[in-house]
């Protein structure tokens, strides 16, 4: 556990305020859910919930499945981190936070399809020789919610996706978004 320094006191509602640079740090936004652990010696946890989180194991079935098929670096994430990946070594890019450009993707909720020319970062810190290949990537959403993506990435920048690639994406994500609302 890291020490921030920070000391806040409860108020008489139960309340207690995450200053703006740890919420800012994390990524955690107004109306961001968070789960409350607590251990045995006392200390509360707050850790951002991940709604997508609970399938990681489905998800890392999913992205194998995926990557046989197609033979593209098969990836999933949730809004903020990659959460599984299949066809590249998975220590690159596993849990790494995600990119302001693919934020963006989920902001405008709708499918991107990127060539050589024309791609985006997936994690902030961008192994840019896979992510700059031929690339689809389609929002997972969830009760009107976006909570997440699911993206192939070419291996060869020479090639293109195709029209089955771009739909098997779609589906994916559609398939994961409607996981969660049952």
């Amino acid at each position: 556990m890291k020490a921030t320094g920070v000391v806040r006191r409860i108020d008489d509602l139960g309340r207690i305020v995450i200053p703006k640079e740890i919420r800012k740090t994390l990524r955690i936004k107004e109306g961001d859910p968070l789960e409350i652990f607590t251990e045995k010696d006392g200390d509360i946890i707050l850790k951002k919930y991940s709604p997508i989180g609970e399938l990681s194991n489905f998800a890392t079935e999913y992205v194998e499945s995926l990557n046989k098929i197609t033979g593209h670096i098969s990836i999933i994430t949730d809004r903020d981190t990659v959460i599984a990946v299949a066809g590249t070594p998975k220590k690159d890019i596993l849990e790494q936070k995600i990119s302001s450009s693919l934020e963006k993707v989920f902001e405008n909720r709708q499918k991107f399809i990127g060539d050589g020319n024309n791609s985006i970062l997936i994690t902030e810190k961008g192994n840019r020789e896979k992510e700059m290949n031929p690339q689809v990537i389609a929002p997972i959403i969830s009760d009107g919610d976006v909570i997440g993506s699911v993206a192939l990435i070419s291996k060869d920048s020479s090639s293109k996706m195709s029209k089955t690639e771009e739909e098997i994406v779609s589906v994916a994500a559609a398939f994961l978004g409607s996981q969660m609302e049952i």
